[in-house]
């Protein structure tokens, strides 16, 4: 279960990045849309933080296996995904919001 998470989790990342609006190049007439696509961005990095919190909580039991590679690229995974989400929360309070 917790592997399915992280995938739901790596999924709901990439789709926020995709849509993402970090480009300082934008089309002249969408700023109508600039805060649908904020909200949306916003709401998949706290999903993704939510998804893979749970997901490392549940692949991470008290009683750990003999093989840390498994547990290594997860960690990797888990840290890119927490620190993108978090680095898209603070880039969209700072540059886009004010």
């Amino acid at each position: 279960m917790g592997g399915l998470l992280l995938f739901a989790a790596v999924i709901a990342w990439f789709t926020g990045i995709m849509l993402s609006p970090h480009s300082p190049q934008a089309a002249d007439g969408v700023d109508h849309v600039r805060g649908s696509v904020v909200t949306f961005v916003r709401n998949s990095a706290i999903g993704t933080l939510a998804l893979t919190s749970l997901a490392g909580w549940l692949l991470f039991p008290p009683r750990r296996p003999r093989w840390p590679a498994r547990d290594y690229a997860i960690l990797a995974v888990i840290g890119v995904l927490v620190a993108s989400s978090l680095y898209n929360l603070v880039w969209l309070q700072t540059s886009v919001v004010n």
